[in-house]
């Protein structure tokens, strides 16, 4: 009953009146009066609180006051990081560039191959190797029909590099032909003397040196992870960096090198890090 009586008497206080009343110091006039209790001044402190709160949230929103606030990053800050961003992504693409420049040079010139995909022969005996052990008669017979027919088929090449058109680096007689089991990655073509090396393909010059084995030498990134060497020459008329055309001149045809066994063109043809057969796209 008591707690009660206090509840009560403490609702009634809230709800007292109270006069609010603003004189003149010098008059006492009265200026304002208001009419006042405790529960409408606690409603109306918890209003203008709110409504200053979503004003504030407001301004910090939509103008550039939130730039001000401390740990907020700016709009110049958030271009500069994007920029940053991009530069660093850009960079990155052009040390993959570089890196798989460097890795196709360090291959072409160590005739190091990662796989044999790029050569026919060796794919069909290993296929056939392993599948030996669980043929059937009848798988035997299908087999041999398929093999016979493939002896009429052209080469199993690269459909990739057939989307190409390449230029004939050279007319002449294949004195060496493109042999993977001999360590022959190339093909060995004979020309007469001052005869003039043409590029297969657009591409840039990523090599063009002499070296002690090979003589003078120059090698040309193309598009897709195609690269062409050009081995033996007498002479380079092209640089490192070069851009070069299909067809255009870049070198002449000699007997340079202590490999050498004659005026010829060493000519190979490298795709995705492995050799391949330039005959099976070129004409000589």
């Amino acid at each position: 009953m008591a707690k009660e009586e206090k509840r009560k008497a403490r609702i009634e206080k809230l709800r007292n009146k109270y006069r609010l009343v603003i004189l003149n110091d010098d008059t006492f006039e009265e200026k304002i009066s208001l009419k006042l209790s405790r529960l409408n001044v606690f409603l109306l402190s918890a209003l203008g609180s709110i409504l200053l709160i979503a004003l504030t949230t407001l301004l910090i929103a939509f103008t550039p006051l939130k730039e001000y606030i401390p740990g907020y990053a700016s709009t110049e800050v958030k271009l500069q990081t994007w920029e940053n961003q991009r530069r660093a992504d850009s960079l990155q693409h052009a040390f993959e560039v570089y890196s798989q420049y460097v890795d196709n040079f360090r291959r072409v010139m160590n005739g190091d191959t990662l796989t044999t995909t790029s050569l026919p022969d060796t794919n069909v005996s290993v296929e056939a190797a392993a599948l030996s052990s669980d043929i059937s008669p009848a798988d035997s017979t299908l087999r041999a029909l398929a093999d016979n027919e493939d002896r009429f088929n052209l080469p199993n090449t690269n459909q990739d590099i057939a989307n190409f058109t390449f230029f004939a680096p050279i007319k002449g007689v294949i004195s060496g032909e493109y042999d993977p089991q001999a360590n022959h990655l190339a093909v060995d073509v004979v020309a007469p003397k001052n005869t003039a090396i043409k590029n297969c393909l657009d591409g840039v010059v990523l090599f063009a040196n002499w070296t002690v084995e090979t003589g003078h030498v120059i090698i040309i990134q193309h598009s897709d992870n195609l690269i062409s060497v050009y081995k033996h020459n007498s002479a380079l008329l092209k640089s490192q960096g070069d851009v070069v055309s299909a067809g255009e001149a870049i070198a002449i045809i000699g007997d340079s090198g202590e490999q050498s066994t004659g005026p010829h063109l060493h000519f190979e043809l490298w795709y995705d890090g492995s050799p391949v057969n330039p005959t099976y796209y070129i004409t000589f």
